[in-house]
Parts: structure tokens; sequence; C-alpha cells
């Protein structure tokens, strides 16, 4: 076997079907099994399905309990399931205030749940050697009827792709909370930094609203919340899981302006970007409009970015009537910034 180095973030695609594909196994039981794209495993317990996921937040070190809540119900969410049980590892670094931080990392936790009507049920909380940061790993445990089941895999050519809130909103809460010293120092006063620290809240980083309100207003094929790599690698992971291809509208794909302007400053490319908060929404070309009308009823920006093509298409990036390969991005832009002080 050659060696190959991986730079930080998620396995590239292609290494992590290889993987999965010949370290793992099926099961009469498991419904979902691992695949790329796919965002939790799905379990057929008799009359309901249990949906497990598990996620890390690696990049923040400012409420990470809150992250991890969200991010791994945004997972189970968007399979059509309702998030239930939460349980976390909790890795904390030898520091002298890890006792504060055991204190902030429980508290987030609990108000994260608290907000969603999970309940925490369980974990493992340590002090680990040669950490620079908290670690917070969730497991997240929810249930829905068998009929309910929304998979990544749903997409057909002719469906409309939807997304919601925008792209960065997760970047721009991190940079923000990060990096506020040296944007300080640039000049952004601490009214607009106040802005960007809350879009942890608002528009907030999770999608069980969003995905409630698009269920019941249409028929919604598929669901994919973009994290690590930003929307372009969640339009490419929900083509994979889908065997589709996409043309997808450049300018279509919006952003708030402060995180324009907090992703110019650094030169990072917003497509790339961490941006949990979003939702991209799969759906029968018929009820986009309903969905949409929905969504804009319930206060969620949302707009129709593009439509599925057959697989040969590719996912492919629409500029000024020019079609280009939609980028990658083998880390996250996030990644190109030191988020953590020595």
């Amino acid at each position: 076997m050659s060696l190959r180095h991986y730079p930080p973030g998620k396995l590239p695609h292609d290494e992590l079907q290889r993987l999965i594909s010949a370290f793992t196994h099926s099961h009469e039981r498991l419904v979902v099994p691992p695949q790329v794209g796919e965002d939790a495993a799905v379990i057929d317990m008799g009359d309901r399905y249990l949906v497990a996921k598990t996620d890390p937040i690696t990049f923040a070190t400012d409420r990470i309990g809150w992250y991890a809540v969200h991010v791994n119900a945004n997972d189970i969410a968007v399979m059509g399931a309702q998030p239930r049980f939460f349980m976390a590892t909790i890795l904390l670094p030898d520091s002298p205030d890890n006792s504060q931080l055991a204190e902030s990392v429980f508290s987030d936790i609990h108000d994260a749940a608290r907000s969603l009507g999970v309940v925490v049920c369980g974990g493992h909380t340590e002090i680990t050697h040669s950490l620079d940061r908290p670690i917070v790993i969730g497991q997240m445990l929810g249930e829905m009827e068998p009929d309910s089941l929304i998979r990544s895999s749903g997409l057909r050519p002719g469906h409309l792709v939807i997304l919601t809130k925008g792209m960065a909103i997760e970047a721009t809460a991190l940079i923000a909370r990060e990096k506020r010293d040296e944007l300080r120092a640039l000049g952004y006063v601490d009214d607009l930094l106040a802005d960007c620290e809350a879009y942890l809240e608002n528009p907030g980083i999770s999608v069980v609203v969003d995905v409630q309100t698009a269920t019941s207003a249409g028929s919604v094929s598929a669901m994919h919340d973009p994290t690590e790599g930003g929307v372009a690698t969640g339009l490419i992971e929900l083509a994979q899981a889908s065997g589709v291809g996409m043309e997808i509208e450049a300018d279509a794909l919006f952003i708030s302006e402060e995180s324009r302007q907090i992703c110019a400053e650094f030169k990072l490319d917003p497509l790339g970007i961490i941006s949990s908060g979003a939702l991209l929404i799969g759906c029968e070309s018929d009820s986009a409009e309903s969905i949409l009308t929905a969504l804009k009823g319930a206060g969620i920006q949302a707009g129709l970015v593009g439509i599925v093509r057959e697989k040969e298409f590719g996912v492919m990036l629409k500029r000024k009537e020019r079609l280009e390969v939609m980028p990658t991005f083998a880390s996250d832009e996030i990644t190109r910034l030191k988020l953590v002080s020595d």
C-alpha cells in the first residue's frame, strides 16, 4: 500500500469510501449503513428506527459544548428523525484553568440540549496529555417512524436544490470568537463583532427547525447540512450519495455581508468554509415554491440554488452562463487560520 499524507480535516472521499467498503459489513437491521454523504446510521428497532450519529468539535474552543450538541442534532434531523438523547466524550487539556473550562463545557451542553428538548444521558470526561485545546466528541441518538426516513441518496434528475440561511454561518461565529483581538486591531468595532459572535444563535447553527418546516411543506427527497468543507463539499457529498450531477447557480449561493467581510479579511473562500446552520434541501420541482414559502413564513432565509442533473453532467457551478467544475477543498478553509494561541 502506498503512503499518503492527508491534511487536517475530512479524509478524501475516495479514500473514505475505500475504507468503508473494506472494513464495514452489512446487517439485516442496519437500514442506512456507512456511506459517503449519509449523515447518520439508521437501525431498525421494530416499531421505529433508531438514528445514531457521532461528530467531534475540533476547531472551536469557546462555546464548544453548544457546537457539539447542535452539530450532532443536525445530522439526526436531516434524516427525518427527532434528536432525543445526547452523550459526550469531553477531553480537556492539562491547563491551570481546566476546572473552569469543565464547568463551561457542561453548562453549554446543558443549555443547547435544553433548547432542543434533548436529554443528556451520559458520556466520559478526562484531562488528557498533549492537548492545547478542549475536544468534545458528541453522540446523538434520535428516533422516527420508518416511513419518515429521508436519505441523502434520494435525489433524482429534475429535482431542485434549496439552500437555507447561507454560507459561512458557523465560520463567522468561530472567527469572531477565536480571532476577536486580531479583528479589533483591524478596526472591527465591538458591536459588529458581537453580532458575528451571536451567529451561533442568530441565524443559528441548528437546522432542526429548517428541517421540520421544509418536510411539513412539501416533498423533500434529500437533505444534508454542510459542515467541514462548506457548501461546496456538502453539494458534492449529496450528489455522490445520490449518484447524480448538479447544476448550481453561483450567484444564488448567498452569504450575509458580515460573513462575506470576515471571509474576505482572511482571504477565505466562503464556498469551502465550515457552514453549520445552512441546510441543503433536495425536493420535487413542484414542491419548491411551497417549501420556500413555508421557510420564509418561519423567518428562515432560503433560496433556490440549482437543479439535479444526470451523473455524467458532474457537479458544476454556473457563473455568467459558463459552467465550471465545483471547486473541491482538501481541507476546510478555516484550517488556514490558527485559531488557538500558543
